[in-house]
């Protein structure tokens, strides 16, 4: 492992992303419309595609980076196509 990470850290930044998941449920659950909804999905998208961004950097794998970049596309596509549903112009 080239980079090294002690256990504090880890648990900080585990700790970090939790909080944010844990937000972005509720926004998604208790969003009052939806685009609150696809705006919190957005996020959790994005929070999954980090988590895989830094799973790369720890494993040492590059295979995690190209997840995420195919996963970081098909979720804007996604989104961008709900927008537009919302909008009325699909």
């Amino acid at each position: 492992m080239p980079y090294e990470i002690s256990g504090l850290t880890v648990y900080i930044y585990v700790g970090l992303i939790m909080l944010g998941v844990i937000f972005s449920l509720i926004r998604f659950v208790v969003g009052p419309s939806a685009p609150d909804r696809v705006v919190a999905t957005d996020i959790l998208t994005t929070i999954t595609t980090v988590v895989l961004v830094v799973l790369a950097l720890f494993f040492d794998r590059q295979i995690y980076l190209d997840v995420a970049l195919v996963y970081a596309v098909l979720a804007f596509t996604a989104v961008v196509a709900i927008a537009r549903f919302l909008e009325g112009g699909l």
